[in-house]
């Protein structure tokens, strides 16, 4: 299984620099101020740099939902019991959780996925990958071995590639994860619990409190290795997200932008980010989420958020709204019109371009 992950990672290959250029080229050809457009143009830019062409669509848009129990949520870390995971797995392929009707609203396919489920589905509609029934309490000893969270990280990387999509997005569905993704961000940013976890899906003060005083444990317990994050996640992580870790990297090996959702998702970006830097550039924030470790988390990867909606749902609630704004970055490339094809001389912008003609400073 080492060797395989190895061979995952040799599929990812950096940005394609010449279509970047090819890309700006274009967009300072296009009939409007410079950079009038702000981040649809980096977007437009990135989305040539993935796929090595300027003109790019997202016609065929499709969410990953990888469900997995905890055994850590026996630390009554959450608020919600253990068998939502079980109710809200199978709800997802009906078309009534948050992501799953956001999802059909704006025409994205759903691939829900069982990797860890506590619990034995009798729902066709969810993909049957279990690894194991739900992980170890990470407060007691490692989460799972380490050929499990390989196992988990090729399970998603398998997904994501062989899916027949222009874009990708990956969530999931897991009580007791923000306790999980908590205590791997700590660990891969060496950050004090504290600055990392949040209160997840609502909980007490008394539980917020044994919540972080569970992930002190866990670490204690556990020594993850902060250079390895196949170590971490085997340690304190979860069979989600290590298949949502394994999903990044599965679309950056086949060329197609990757969506991260919100605090649990970008944990799982983090992850397979450490394993490979050249994922990043195939990496696309939705929404800034409410997580307290979220920010953390993107400015380890040097990301910013597209969307600042006060989210904290996961589920990858956030893709289909971000699948959008790619659809736009798109559109502006494809259809709008050059200064030429205007009929507009843009010799009134040579001296504008030549520095910043746009901001403006605060005056005290």
């Amino acid at each position: 299984m080492e060797k395989e992950l190895q061979a995952m990672l040799a599929r990812i290959s950096p940005p394609d620099r010449e279509a970047m250029e090819q890309a700006r080229a274009l967009q300072a050809r296009l009939a409007k101020p410079p950079g009038s457009l702000g981040r649809l143009e980096d977007l437009a830019v990135q989305l040539a740099g993935i796929t090595g062409r300027v003109h790019n669509r997202m016609a065929c848009k499709h969410l990953l939902v990888f469900a997995a129990d905890n055994g850590v949520v026996a630390q009554g870390v959450s608020s919600a019991p253990q068998s939502v995971t079980l109710m809200q797995t199978v709800n997802l392929t009906r078309g009534k959780t948050g992501a799953s009707v956001l999802a059909k609203h704006f025409g994205c396919g759903v691939t829900v996925c069982d990797v860890g489920v506590n619990a034995e589905i009798r729902e066709n509609a969810v993909l049957d990958r279990k690894i194991a029934r739900g992980t170890a309490d990470i407060s007691e000893g490692p989460a799972m071995t380490r050929a499990q969270a390989l196992q988990a990280i090729h399970t998603g990387f398998d997904l994501a590639a062989s899916a027949e999509a222009d874009v990708l997005g990956v969530g999931e569905m897991g009580i007791g994860n923000t306790t999980t993704s908590s205590a791997v961000l700590a660990v891969l940013l060496e950050a004090d619990v504290d600055r990392v976890t949040g209160r997840g899906g609502g909980i007490t003060d008394q539980s917020f409190l044994r919540k972080k005083q569970v992930i002190r444990r866990a670490l204690a317990v556990n020594k993850p290795d902060a250079a390895d994050p196949v170590d971490v996640l085997q340690k304190v992580g979860g069979f989600d997200l290590a298949a949502m870790c394994g999903a990044f990297l599965g679309a950056a090996a086949t060329r197609r932008p990757a969506v991260i959702d919100g605090f649990i998702s970008a944990v799982a970006a983090l992850c397979a980010f450490r394993l490979c830097p050249d994922v990043r550039a195939y990496l696309v924030p939705s929404h800034a989420s409410f997580e307290i470790g979220y920010r953390l988390a993107m400015d380890a990867m040097a990301l910013r958020p597209m969307l600042l909606l006060d989210m904290r749902l996961g589920e990858g609630s956030g893709c289909p709204l971000a699948f959008c704004v790619l659809e736009a970055a798109c559109a502006v490339m494809n259809d709008m019109a050059t200064f030429d094809q205007a009929g507009i001389d843009d010799g009134y912008l040579e001296e504008i371009r030549q520095g910043d003609a746009f901001s403006v400073e605060e005056q005290s």
